[in-house]
């Protein structure tokens, strides 16, 4: 998509976001016009507004142009899918990947939430939690408020619920809450994180999904050792697909960082 669509579709959301709020353009950017502002100004805008609001309905123009926005700006970052990850020498349902989970087209990837299930609400913060709601659109964030209005309590630890998927390239979004671990896990927050993964894959079994992409859960704010949840996610992966040797769902461990990707090669054996 050429540079000035994507220009005109971030005014157009970003103006609308403002709008509803009430928020003017000089409140939002210390400005009365995007004249001087860049595209990754207006984003950032554009996430903040989203990551703030309240999961309420949207004019159909809205979605269209928003829709139209975060596809192109997946497009850019450049999509992988499943055949792109490295497989374990031992199982061929394993693999490992390096990148943006938004932009990996597994049937499933999931989500590190919190247990209000509803995203990040920190505008702009480095969480996979935000990433994924906001690259997914303000649609997810509605859809798991209807999941938690029917619910009627918070996400228990440890469980998972799916959602769609929206603009992302994965065509669900599987949600689990993980251990507040603060640096040190105690046992129960050891178990509670080997049940986020075996959720995970049992709803994913259970809905008939092909492939899963696993992200670091509860290795980022959370607290959990990352060495040490790796250990935890590795050896619950293997148990869970011991248990079921007939099932075909290849999961991918996707890691962000060089150091992560190499500690799942050595508990994998790639090295």
């Amino acid at each position: 998509m050429q540079d000035s669509r994507i220009r005109e579709l971030l005014e157009l959301t970003v103006d609308y976001l403002a709008d509803e709020r009430e928020y003017s353009r000089m409140r939002l950017f210390g400005a009365d016009t995007f004249d001087g502002l860049s595209n990754d100004d207006l984003f950032a805008g554009f996430r903040a507004l989203v990551n703030t609001r309240q999961p309420l309905p949207a004019s159909k123009d809205f979605i269209q142009a928003q829709d139209e926005l975060l596809q192109a700006l997946i497009a850019e970052k450049g999509v992988s899918r499943v055949e792109d990850a490295d497989q374990a020498p031992d199982d061929p349902r394993i693999r490992v990947w390096q990148g943006n989970i938004v932009t990996f087209a597994a049937d499933g990837i999931v989500n590190a939430a919190n247990s209000q299930m509803l995203g990040c609400w920190q505008p702009g913060h480095h969480c996979i939690d935000n990433a994924i709601h906001t690259f997914a659109g303000i649609q997810l964030r509605a859809e798991c408020s209807q999941l938690m209005q029917a619910q009627g309590h918070e996400e228990p630890t440890g469980s998972a619920k799916i959602t769609g998927a929206y603009n992302l390239p994965a065509k669900h979004v599987i949600h689990t809450v993980g251990p507040i671990a603060d640096g040190h896990p105690t046992p129960q927050h050891r178990e509670q994180l080997a049940s986020c993964y075996s959720s995970c894959l049992d709803l994913a079994h259970e809905q008939g999904l092909s492939s899963i992409a696993l992200c670091g859960i509860s290795t980022g704010i959370f607290g959990f050792p990352r060495e040490e949840a790796a250990r935890i996610a590795v050896k619950t992966v293997r148990a869970w697909l011991a248990e079921h040797p007939a099932s075909k769902l290849v999961v991918v461990f996707d890691v962000y960082g060089a150091e992560d990707e190499a500690t799942y090669r050595h508990l994998l054996g790639m090295e």
